[in-house]
């Protein structure tokens, strides 16, 4: 029998389109750290590997491009070329892709020669590919940009007063109202570092998003996911019950409240009191360190000194005293009744 005389259901079935991959391509070439890729291989719920392995019900198939996972690839060498997943992005290539970015944004305008920081060369000129430029080129083919950490998110340690780098976080170089193809804002996970879980967590969010199984993250007007950053750190401190005692930490290893030592976390909106850093276990007034207020815009310029001149130093100190009282006052009637 010939090919063409088999029946029609001995014939060789055409394969069949697996699902597409949604690329994720992780930007570090700005000014940073590394605090944030540091960060996510602490992450449990969930970890990055229950992510790339696809260890979790209904997620999409995953290609992280990441520095910290590609460790066996060089920029153009070793086990495949890093670098030229981001040309693919560039040429239109990959769809849909993430576009996470770790690092400020520096102003590459603001001087006559030479370059900030750049990620991997252009083949074309051998020249190194400025971070600004490949936001310009992959941003308006992104999917999703996701700004990991308070440097990324608002500029950070880097757009400090006197910095000559001119930095900037992501929404202030694409724009707080700018969008991607597919309609979604950008969004911000800040933290300096961030905390392991709520960056995983908005990863994993992302992605069942971009694949339709999830709403759009609700966003506030930071551009952080709402449900991580709706509380202050106060409303999670473990030493909040000091407070409305009127029981504050003269000096570092007190057990009570951190306040008149510069703790900023009646005023700021972070999780990590409650949900602590790993495993449930730490967080900074957890730990006795006071809240810096890392994940405010602003930061750190806004909220300086830290040590010096605690938050509200400018308040009187009858105020601050009678604040404590009047809840624990309002409290015992309540019960009371």
């Amino acid at each position: 029998m010939t090919r063409a005389e088999q029946e029609p259901g001995d014939r060789p079935q055409a394969p069949v389109d697996p699902e597409p991959v949604v690329h994720v391509l992780w930007l570090n070439g700005g000014l940073g750290c590394d605090g944030e890729s540091v960060a996510l291989t602490a992450a449990t719920q969930p970890s990055i590997e229950e992510i790339v392995l696809g260890g979790l019900p209904g997620l999409p198939r995953i290609a992280m491009h990441w520095p910290f996972l590609d460790f066996e690839c060089g920029p153009d060498s070793g086990a495949d070329s890093f670098i030229e997943w981001w040309h693919k992005a560039d040429r239109g290539e990959l769809d849909p892709f993430v576009l996470v970015v770790e690092g400020s944004v520096p102003d590459e305008t603001n001087k006559t020669e030479g370059y900030w920081c750049g990620f991997g060369t252009d083949p074309g000129t051998g020249q190194p590919v400025t971070t600004s430029e490949w936001l310009d080129r992959l941003a308006p083919k992104a999917t999703a940009v996701l700004a990991v950490g308070t440097c990324a998110g608002y500029g950070g340690i880097h757009a400090m007063a006197g910095n000559p780098t001119g930095a900037m976080g992501v929404p202030d170089y694409l724009g707080w109202d700018w969008k991607s193809k597919d309609g979604i804002p950008i969004v911000v996970v800040p933290g300096c570092p961030v905390q392991p879980d709520n960056l995983s967590e908005t990863i994993l969010h992302l992605l069942y998003q971009v694949a339709g199984r999830a709403p759009a993250i609700d966003l506030d007007e930071a551009l952080r996911p709402r449900w991580l950053f709706e509380t202050t750190v106060h409303e999670g401190c473990d030493r909040a019950g000091y407070y409305e005692q009127d029981e504050f930490a003269e000096r570092h290893g007190s057990p009570k409240c951190l306040v008149k030592l510069g703790c900023w976390g009646q005023v700021v909106k972070c999780n990590v009191p409650k949900r602590g850093w790993i495993n449930g276990i730490g967080g900074c007034p957890n730990v006795g360190g006071i809240c810096i207020a890392c994940t405010m815009p602003g930061f750190p310029d806004k909220f300086m000194p830290f040590m010096e001149h605690p938050a509200g130093g400018n308040t009187p100190a009858p105020v601050r005293a009678v604040s404590g009282t009047a809840i624990r006052v309002l409290r015992e009637i309540r019960v009371a009744r």
